[in-house]
């Protein structure tokens, strides 16, 4: 039988059964460090991201008479008043900008992630000819800016009489050539054998769509459908083109007005912004989780 000599153990104090002592590995206390650096840094630029925040609130809750002497006044002020804010919310043109806003906000989302998900879905998982030719085409739109396309817009809008409506806000966001890219990008990572299955059982393109693609991305439909609610609800210059009637003006064309005719109301102005971005602060808030997930699921491969 084999022996084991504990002679040298014993002479030593330290037991056989004892467990080894932790050796540090070399890269722990370079991650640590970089770790520390890297919380220094978000907590500088959260603090600079504040700043402008919190000014805004303070300003919003001073009396206008008060802001108007500056920067120093406002800092002095020890009196919060909610006199901005009762009158903008007494006024009743803030609900309307609020609904028009929600309107169109809601229904472009709905309809980018429907008509960009099917043109990603045919582009990602349909073979045809032409079809690397066509997604280069449809990337080459990014690199043209909106603003440039705001004159053939309203002159198309106005030749359909679609002028002074929702649809005239609604119609040209659509289109988002990056919430279809997005989409391709995440069909490319989807296992191809769920489609073969699905088609060795007889579905068709449609049923494969609906039934299988659609279900495996909901991260990237509920990002996708967040980030073009926000972008189209932070549209201005569309909306300030295509609408002139006061009661279909959405948030930022009636914040415009309103700073324009406040003049140096710094008060009512910083109360208007607040309550413009609120809703789009409570969206982030709630459905943070989701939009991470969907956009990192982009970069998924099967």
């Amino acid at each position: 039988m084999a022996t084991i000599d504990t002679s040298g153990s014993r002479r030593s104090g330290v037991s056989v059964a004892a467990p080894r002592a932790r050796v540090a590995k070399p890269g722990a206390n370079g991650g640590r460090t970089f770790n520390r650096i890297t919380a220094v840094v978000l907590g500088i630029f959260a603090v600079i991201w504040l700043i402008p925040s919190l000014w805004a609130i303070k300003t919003s809750f001073t009396d206008n008479a008060v802001s108007a002497l500056g920067t120093q006044a406002i800092l002095k002020d020890v009196n919060p008043t909610l006199a901005s804010y009762s009158a903008l919310l007494g006024g009743g043109d803030l609900w309307n900008w609020y609904l028009a806003s929600f309107i169109t906000s809601t229904l472009s989302a709905a309809l980018v992630v429907v008509f960009a998900s099917m043109a990603a879905f045919a582009i990602s998982r349909m073979r045809f000819r032409g079809r690397n030719v066509v997604f280069v085409l449809l990337l080459a739109g990014i690199m043209v800016p909106a603003d440039v396309l705001i004159i053939p817009i309203f002159q198309l809008l106005n030749s359909v009489g679609l002028l002074n409506t929702y649809w005239a806000v609604i119609f040209p966001q659509v289109s988002s050539v990056i919430a279809l890219f997005v989409f391709k990008q995440f069909f490319d990572g989807l296992p191809k054998e769920l489609e073969e299955a699905a088609r060795l059982d007889g579905a068709t393109n449609w049923r494969i769509y609906r039934s299988v693609i659609m279900p495996l991305s909901r991260p990237v439909l509920s990002a996708m459908a967040i980030v073009t609610f926000v972008g189209v609800w932070n549209n201005l210059i569309l909306p300030l083109y295509v609408l002139s009637n006061p009661d279909l003006m959405t948030i930022p064309v009636g914040l415009a007005t309103v700073q324009g005719s406040f003049g140096q109301r710094f008060s009512d102005i910083q109360a208007s912004t607040i309550l413009g971005a609120l809703p789009l602060v409570v969206l982030f808030l709630v459905f943070q989780r989701r939009i991470v997930e969907g956009v990192a699921g982009t970069g998924l491969k099967g």
